[in-house]
């Protein structure tokens, strides 16, 4: 399968490569913005499975040209994505009375409207039988625990929430699937910095090892859905 996954230079995102990479049969564009990390992950993930193809991308999904990465997976990819893993994000720890508008904006530049810009960009290449993973939080969560601190980011993941739902109708008539996955705790730099001195039971290799195996096979079973992924909230 070719296979997109954003977000990847690190926590779960680095995970899911990792796993997605020991698959024989795959093809997959990592991308996320820092350089030097994707170096690492390339030389990690061919380490463990030498014959894997992975070509990692420094890409910036807000500001970067989207056509320059349109002409790339033409070239690499023969024009066919069959999996797309929104998973780049970013997080701010600010109590509600302190949040400036500037940080609701780049919390949903970061985790919503860099989704929307790359799934739109994507569109003429995924075909019927294709699935778009995002990734969101259970701090997003419809009825779930919600934590000071964190509502810039828990409302940007609501709004990735509700665009998996519309666009799954949307793309219904063209067989593509598109499902969510709302994480709970998992142990990663994110997590840290959200709950700082606590440590989950999940391991960042796990969730990633959980996120990789629903994008080959949960459009089996789910469209349009948000499913709660967590153990403990955090």
């Amino acid at each position: 399968m070719n296979i997109i996954i954003t977000g990847a230079s690190s926590g779960v995102g680095f995970e899911a490569v990792i796993e997605l990479a020991l698959k024989p049969g795959h093809k997959i564009i990592a991308l996320a913005r820092s350089h030097e990390k994707l170096k690492k992950l390339h030389e990690i993930a061919t380490s463990l499975s030498p014959d894997c193809t992975l070509y990692p991308v420094a890409f910036d999904l807000v500001n970067d040209d989207l056509a320059a990465l349109q002409n790339f997976i033409t070239a690499r990819f023969d024009s066919r994505v069959d999996i797309l893993i929104n998973n780049a994000g970013a997080l701010i720890n600010k109590p509600f009375a302190e949040l400036e508008e500037v940080d609701f904006v780049e919390m949903l530049q970061s985790n919503f409207l860099s989704h929307v810009r790359i799934t739109q960009a994507m569109l003429p290449f995924i075909q019927a039988g294709a699935h778009i993973v995002n990734i969101g939080s259970m701090g997003g969560f419809q009825g779930s625990a919600k934590f000071k601190g964190l509502a810039a980011y828990s409302a940007s993941k609501a709004a990735l929430h509700n665009f998996t739902e519309t666009l799954a109708n949307e793309l219904a008539e063209q067989q593509i699937t598109v499902n969510c996955l709302a994480l709970g705790s998992a142990q990663t730099e994110m997590l840290e910095k959200a709950f700082p001195g606590y440590q989950s039971p999940v391991m960042a290799f796990e969730m990633g090892k959980y996120i990789a195996d629903f994008a080959l096979t949960g459009s089996k079973f789910f469209n349009g859905k948000i499913l709660p992924v967590a153990v403990t909230t955090p």
